[in-house]
């Protein structure tokens, strides 16, 4: 059969096109290679178990084998080297050593009356911060100057019971300066700690019992919003403003002679607020860490309670006295003036000698923005000591024992309790 020239052209294209397509094909079946799509699940087959990864032909590096239980060759130690050093962790309490104690330990141990217990706080000399990673061997214990054992040592942080007490008898004006550091206060505490708060003046109030740094303590805060302090202003005592018009000396409405106004006496009873406070903190739980902070002008005057009587309950119970000083107290130069004790005034060096005695410290402060880092710094002293203890061979008794407290590393101011009065026996 004989095609015309056109339509041969066209069967010999086409042709071209299939073989060309059939080409593309074989390539790519080659460049692919074939996967096992497996069966889909049958109602009358149970699914197949996937396969299992064949075996390795050796073990892994330092790994024993699973057939003989011994480590190849290959991963033996070689001698010539030298050898790992052994690593280990460091255990809670950031730089507290291994071998140290614990929180619980301390609260176990402690039910002996013999066994004393120190909190430390060690800053450096220069920029004045707390200084942390020292060893038990860094620390020497005398207690009336006979070197002790240590028996425990910790760098653990430990929660709070802390007694915060307002001066009332200072100007209203400070009064009013320190309100306003009420939330700094709040921060300065964690959830953990419990907080109670007291005022005093003339008399001693105890605002709310020991609760947690939450609502329920900034409520008992906010009942300090109605309290006001002292009228700085000068009393009168004589004069028409004193007994009213006088005319040649001899009073208008009536009377011989002018009678003498005599000022209201101010009381400031900062020894019952401490004895008040001291009462209510030796009741709280013993694994807490014990403080009294006040926020004040530090002067007593007034008190029922002797300042001696009250540091040795302080000193008996473990409690450190911490403290704000404002106003006057806060002045350069104040510490020369407490040593004169004029009539009516009381005394002023109170404060300082309650936080020399227990280990504490006061911050002289003016502002209201320093009043507010008085507060952090002296939380975070209270909470970040070095706890010591010793187990003294000296049989119970009241008499005071005086304790010295070193460190064996160089440029360190070193802060402790000056001595203690022990537990009676079965407490």
């Amino acid at each position: 059969m004989i095609m015309k020239g056109g339509s041969a052209l066209r069967c010999l294209a086409g042709g071209m096109l299939v073989f060309s397509s059939l080409l593309v094909r074989a390539q790519q079946g080659q460049q692919t290679p074939t996967q096992d799509v497996p069966d889909a699940p049958s109602a009358s087959r149970p699914p197949q178990p996937l396969p299992t990864p064949p075996p390795t032909s050796k073990p892994l590096p330092d790994q024993p084998s699973a057939e003989t239980g011994k480590t190849p060759e290959s991963a033996q130690p070689d001698p010539s080297r030298p050898r790992m050093p052994e690593v280990k962790t460091v255990p809670p309490g950031g730089a507290t050593p291994a071998g140290t104690n614990t929180r619980e330990e301390l609260f176990t141990i402690s039910r002996n009356v013999n066994f004393v217990v120190v909190p430390v706080t060690v800053k450096d000399r220069n920029t004045g911060r707390l200084v942390d990673g020292l060893l038990p061997k860094d620390f020497s214990v005398l207690e009336d100057g006979v070197k002790q054992k240590l028996t425990y040592f910790t760098a653990d942080p430990f929660f709070l019971s802390a007694a915060v007490i307002f001066d009332l008898s200072m100007p209203d004006a400070a009064v009013e300066r320190v309100k306003r550091t009420f939330p700094a206060l709040l921060g300065a505490f964690s959830p953990y700690d419990e907080v109670s708060v007291y005022v005093y003046g003339s008399t001693v109030k105890k605002l709310s019992d020991f609760t947690v740094a939450n609502q329920k303590l900034s409520a008992s805060l906010s009942q300090m919003n109605v309290a006001h302090g002292r009228d700085d202003g000068v009393p009168v005592t004589s004069g028409p403003m004193a007994s009213g018009p006088v005319i040649n000396g001899i009073p208008v409405n009536g009377g011989g002679t002018v009678p003498v106004a005599t000022p209201p006496k101010q009381s400031h009873v900062l020894n019952d607020a401490i004895l008040a406070a001291a009462l209510d903190l030796a009741k709280q739980d013993r694994t807490r860490r014990k403080v009294i902070f006040i926020i004040g002008e530090g002067r007593e005057y007034g008190s029922k309670a002797s300042y001696a009587d009250t540091l040795k309950f302080l000193l008996t119970h473990g409690i450190t006295v911490y403290g704000v000083a404002t106003e006057m107290s806060a002045l350069p130069g104040y510490k020369q003036l407490t040593k004169l004790h004029l009539p009516r005034q009381g005394y002023n060096d109170i404060l300082p000698k309650y936080a020399y005695g227990t280990g504490g410290e006061v911050f002289s402060e003016f502002s209201q923005q320093a009043i507010e880092r008085a507060y952090a710094s002296s939380m975070g002293e209270a909470r970040n000591q070095y706890t010591l203890g010793y187990q003294t061979k000296l049989a119970p008794s009241g008499t005071y024992r005086d304790i010295e407290v070193k460190v064996d590393v160089p440029d360190l101011n070193v802060r402790a309790r000056a001595g203690y009065y022990p537990l009676p026996p079965g407490r």
